[in-house]
């Protein structure tokens, strides 16, 4: 009860008693039993009066200790605060401008909007094989192939772009075991004359004239000429690839090249064309002696090809090449410009050629022409390429042979494979090839899945035989390869391959010597393959 209320009590009572005489006085001086009812109702009053008195004191006290209470818990809410306010705080995670993506199994960080990556990509080819090679008589060279294993790729590197439009690669290659024959040599590279960068390359793509795609590239690459080459070495049918091919590319184009051009493709058509230089590795140095130092060669490639057919399961492609080797490398201690054209017997096992050219002397230019087709038709796909090579003799080195003619070679391939399991090779119109194979159902003992297989037959010829019989002309050999193919595709990113090989290479001693100096020879090798 408040002390207002406690003082009204209080004059109310003071009220009574006032009253009490006069109404006494006014009653006539009334009986002594009312003033005895008046008083014992005044000490009823006063008792009462007491009673609340307590209790507001009881009241008020309870009132002051909650307050001091509530005063003390607020007191150690700001302490609290206080203290809370000197450690840091860690506020709401920001989103993050960073993905991290795993497409096929490859290493990918971009930025949220994707105009910026960089991935992780490697490959690597490991074979194993043996030959059975037998040569016709004592003037074969060799006499021996040696079996064993190869570690024919090994790349690791980086791909990736800067502001959606500028792409770029930088690739090593650790493999080529058995590729070249390296060695303590000034210019010798590990594990022979292949291992070294493999791409090192800036590429523009925000154009797109014509309703297509464009590239503007240059640096080190692999080459997109011919339908072989375009092909990854992840995708190609057979272990290897043809001869006829290989001794084209090696002219002014293939692997590990350096070149600057353009390229630019739709849906059904490809155009591209490159200035190149040397492959990485070359020792071109006008003051070299051991090896001997040689001048920059340069060229230039041009490739027309396209899928003018194509519908749900079939497609059909086709296109013609051409490649000019405009300056050649010239020794710059004996002064000769020559061009070697070989290839080892479509398995690299074994690094030795069993056709080749030599060092043809005073190479002024050098030309190769080619056409290619390819069809497919559901899990079917057949292809095939032929080339023709002019080599000019006219540089005016002061050496021999004078004045010889110009010499003329051709060869090439056909194939065909079939995928067991119904998969087919998808076109990319980006390079004007088929890519590899990707499984309906990968490998897997708990799932039931047995991945992709395809089986594959192909047939190739490489003619190195020009002017027999005279002393300008050159015994390179013709080597004719049949070979089979068993592919596991185990999944996206590992296959298996086992490839048997039968060769015939018909060549003679010399050009003026009809001696028989070929060879034939079975060979059976196994890839495993693991890329992403």
């Amino acid at each position: 009860m408040g002390a207002t209320k406690v003082g009204a009590i209080a004059i109310g009572l003071a009220g009574a008693l006032a009253a009490s005489p006069a109404y006494a006085q006014s009653a006539g001086g009334g009986s002594d039993a009312e003033i005895a009812l008046l008083k014992q109702q005044l000490k009823m009053l006063e008792q009462k009066l007491d009673k609340l008195q307590k209790q507001t004191n009881a009241n008020t006290a309870t009132a002051a200790s909650a307050n001091a209470n509530a005063k003390a818990a607020d007191a150690k809410a700001a302490r609290v605060a206080s203290a809370n306010a000197a450690i840091p705080v860690k506020g709401p995670v920001a989103p993050s401008g960073v993905v991290v993506t795993l497409p096929n199994n490859r290493p990918t960080i971009c930025t949220a909007d994707e105009q910026n990556c960089v991935a992780i990509t490697s490959r690597v080819h490991w074979d194993v094989g043996g030959y059975d090679y037998r040569p016709n008589t004592a003037a074969t060279s060799p006499q021996k192939l040696d079996s064993g294993e190869n570690l024919r790729r090994a790349r690791i590197g980086i791909v990736g772009k800067f502001f959606g439009d500028w792409n770029y690669a930088l690739i090593y290659d650790f493999g080529g075991s058995s590729d070249g024959f390296g060695g303590a040599a000034a210019g010798s590279l590990p594990g022979g004359g292949t291992s070294g960068v493999e791409n090192a390359y800036l590429s523009y793509t925000g154009l797109k004239p014509f309703g297509g795609k464009m590239a503007i590239e240059a640096g080190i690459m692999d080459l997109l000429w011919t339908m072989d080459e375009s092909t990854s070495s992840n995708d190609i049918l057979f272990m290897e690839r043809a001869s006829a091919g290989i001794i084209a590319q090696n002219v002014a184009a293939g692997d590990f090249r350096s070149a600057i051009g353009t390229r630019w493709w739709n849906d059904q058509l490809w155009l591209g064309g490159y200035a190149t230089g040397p492959t990485t590795g070359q020792i071109h140095s006008a003051s070299s002696v051991t090896p001997a130092g040689s001048s920059e060669q340069y060229g230039a490639v041009v490739r027309v090809a396209g899928n003018p057919i194509s519908g749900k399961d079939y497609s059909v492609h086709i296109g013609a090449d051409a490649e000019w080797l405009v300056q050649p490398p010239r020794n710059q201690l004996t002064q000769a410009q020559t061009l070697t054209l070989s290839d080892r017997p479509e398995l690299r096992i074994d690094p030795t050629t069993l056709i080749s050219t030599g060092a043809i002397a005073n190479v002024s230019g050098a030309q190769v022409y080619g056409v290619e087709a390819a069809a497919t038709y559901g899990p079917f796909i057949a292809q095939g390429e032929y080339y023709w090579f002019n080599i000019d003799r006219t540089a005016n080195t002061g050496l021999p042979p004078f004045g010889a003619p110009s010499l003329k070679f051709d060869g090439g391939y056909a194939q065909v494979g079939y995928v067991l399991t119904g998969e087919n090779h998808a076109y990319n119109s980006s390079t004007a090839s088929y890519g590899g194979i990707k499984p309906h159902d990968p490998f897997s003992l708990a799932g039931g899945g047995w991945g992709a297989w395809e089986i594959a037959g192909r047939v190739s010829q490489m003619n190195l035989n020009d002017q027999v019989g005279q002393a300008v002309g050159v015994a390179g050999g013709r080597q004719t390869v049949y070979t089979a193919a068993l592919n596991w595709y185990v999944n996206n990113n590992v296959r298996f391959m086992l490839n048997y090989l039968h060769g015939d290479v018909a060549k003679q001693a010399s050009a003026t010597s009809p001696v028989d100096a070929g060879s034939k020879f079975d060979a059976v090798a196994l890839r495993t393959q693991v890329a992403f």
